[in-house]
């Protein structure tokens, strides 16, 4: 077995076995491309070739041997990574070790999947994931977030104004993703106060209505009742991510703001009203508490105010 081959079967397991979306199965694919290419290629292997590789570019990795695979090769293959210029950028940083990391996560889990196989390669564990900076969130204040939701009110169009207060409202109230908004149907159940959602991998998760959020959509699903569209709201992730970009400028907000900011608001403002840790990790829909750990920051304001009002030498 080549590696293209090993790569096939692998990307196969991952879709049927391991039941990862097909975009993961992308993703994968994509990476692992790349790391074939650089070791059909060796020194040869050029960087303006990597973002537009096929599949199977030129055959790359037929005869080629996974038990060949040496921990020099995957540190040869991590420095042409980190080395690789942003062509798109004015000032070349090179590859991002967010994404380098993307890269070496499928090679991990490609590794693993041929040491299961019983094939001898390099040991996955040998392959430490780059350090990256503690991420840090983009937010807007609660004055911000008001004027947000209130600023398709002044729109003269009807149908835009209670198709995009209702799906503000309801990012705001749920905390979705954007994709996850865009799939949902047009024929919710509002009599509760509640719905499943399909969310990343396949995962289904209940997410819940504010009486705000509730309301908006009740308005905007009577006044459509001429819309034939299956879904909820006719409109694509970059259209929503354009639209709460306008409602942002509309209500003299300078931060950027994206959906996903709307869902880091929808956190913080959990966690700073008391929900503890692991029940934001199930409405965010979090495999793993260490994503939903990113929003403790918001307990510092309160913790600095507990200091300051009990700690001895402040009390005069």
């Amino acid at each position: 077995m080549d590696l293209q081959q090993a790569k096939r079967q692998f990307l196969e397991y991952v879709e049927i076995e391991k039941g990862r979306s097909l975009k993961t199965v992308e993703n994968y694919d994509r990476y692992l491309t790349a790391f074939i290419y650089f070791v059909s290629k060796g020194k040869a292997a050029k960087y303006e070739e990597l973002d537009n590789l096929a599949s199977n570019k030129d055959g790359i990795g037929i005869g080629e041997d996974p038990t060949s695979l040496t921990e020099d090769t995957i540190r040869e293959f991590r420095l042409w990574l980190n080395r690789k210029p942003n062509f798109n950028a004015k000032i070349s940083t090179g590859l991002k070790r967010k994404t380098q990391n993307y890269y070496l996560i499928a090679l991990r889990s490609f590794l693993k999947y041929l040491t299961k196989r019983g094939i001898k390669s390099v040991a996955a564990d040998q392959i430490e994931l780059a350090k990256v900076p503690e991420r840090s969130l983009d937010l807007i204040t609660h004055d911000e977030l008001e004027r947000l939701l209130n600023s398709p009110n002044s729109e003269k169009d009807l149908k835009k104004r209670l198709r995009d207060k209702a799906f503000l409202e309801l990012f705001f109230s749920t905390g979705l993703r954007v994709s996850e908004l865009c799939s949902l149907p047009r024929d919710l159940d509002l009599t509760k106060d509640e719905f499943s959602v399909r969310g990343k991998g396949e995962k289904v998760r209940v997410v819940f209505l504010t009486d705000t959020a509730k309301e908006a959509l009740k308005i905007y699903l009577e006044k459509m009742d001429s819309v034939t569209s299956y879904k909820l709201f006719d409109l694509t992730p970059r259209s929503i991510e354009r639209l709460v970009k306008y409602y942002a400028v509309k209500a003299g907000i300078s931060k950027k703001v994206t959906p996903h900011v709307i869902r880091h608001s929808f956190a913080t403002d959990l966690l700073a009203n008391g929900a503890d840790l692991r029940s934001v990790q199930a409405l965010l829909g979090h495999s793993n508490i260490t994503t939903t750990q990113i929003y403790t920051h918001v307990t510092d304001k309160h913790l600095r105010d507990v200091h300051k009002a009990f700690h001895s030498r402040n009390k005069k």
